[in-house]
């Protein structure tokens, strides 16, 4: 059992140890990019030619023809004026964080302008959107809408709730799963959702909305929980299907807490940024040091 004052997985230390300097970070971005120093030359052919970095400059030069490679061309951090160390320890937060990061926040550990701050914080977001997990899910899968952000005008809840954003989880639980902003909750439109992102004959469990009726025409085993009569699992014997939506609620309630501790409100703009950001930690979150690779990846 691990010892309760045992350092965590990729803690801070580990990670300025890494990655402390500006040289540190721009060879970790070349590794994951261009797999090291040593690869074949697209200018003069030479096949596994060494690679040198340039003094004073985020470049490294062919040792046979002098062609540069600039690991951050075509990256978020081409022609960033702010230091990669910066940007690398904005991105550890990201990925080691359990309810996200405000700008704010960025702006009081990175020491730069609520201006730069945002961005930075937004362009990362925009980042665990590529890097994520794009796959159909499989197996068993839970569906569920929820509606988060903005301020709340009138004292209606729940569905049909004024001045928020309608948002849709899927859950496999033998993998990933998916979030995305969906403009109603219409039978057409969570079919279509469904249709693109989970594989025909899944095992399906959802609530009792009516617009989930349409599931098992389309060849997808469906369940149904009863909220509204105090039902929340049940066990299909004919099946052997374990029924809940605890799974996708669970990742809603994480959510709508991060939301309101740390950001406060989210505007319907930016939803499926934030959205991506926490799938992608969810995702992602059984290794943090491999995490963080993915999203350097995702340069």
């Amino acid at each position: 059992m691990k010892s309760p004052s045992a350092s965590p997985a990729f803690s801070v230390r580990e990670f300025l140890t890494k990655f402390g300097t500006e040289e540190a970070c721009l060879q970790h971005i070349m590794d994951v990019r261009f797999g090291g120093t040593r690869f074949d030359c697209p200018a003069c052919g030479v096949i596994d030619s060494t690679f040198h970095k340039l003094a004073k400059r985020r470049a490294y030069s062919c040792a046979t023809c002098g062609h540069h490679v600039l690991p951050t061309a075509g990256t978020i951090l081409h022609d960033t004026r702010t230091p990669l160390t910066l940007w690398f320890y904005a991105m550890y937060l990201f990925v080691t964080t359990r309810h996200g990061v405000s700008g704010k926040e960025l702006q009081r550990q990175l020491g730069v302008t609520y201006k730069t701050a945002y961005r930075i914080g937004m362009q990362i977001r925009e980042l665990t959107s590529k890097a994520d997990i794009s796959a159909m899910l499989t197996g068993h899968v839970e569906l569920d809408e929820a509606y988060v952000g903005g301020r709340r005008s009138g004292g209606k809840r729940g569905r049909g709730a004024p001045g928020k954003t309608i948002v849709m989880g899927l859950v496999s639980r033998d993998g990933p799963m998916s979030a995305v902003v969906i403009p109603n909750v219409k039978k057409d439109t969570l079919r279509d959702v469904v249709l693109a992102k989970v594989e025909p004959g899944s095992v399906v469990s959802t609530d009792e909305l009516y617009s989930y009726g349409l599931l098992t025409g389309d060849g997808y085993q469906h369940g149904t929980v009863k909220h509204g009569a105090k039902e929340y699992a049940w066990y299909d014997y004919a099946t052997g299907a374990n029924h809940h939506v605890n799974s996708v609620e669970g990742f809603w309630r994480l959510f709508k807490a991060s939301v309101r501790s740390t950001h406060v409100q989210i505007s319907a703009k930016h939803m499926d940024k934030y959205l991506s950001e926490f799938t992608f930690r969810a995702n992602h979150r059984a290794r943090v040091n491999g995490m963080f690779d993915v999203l350097v990846g995702a340069l």
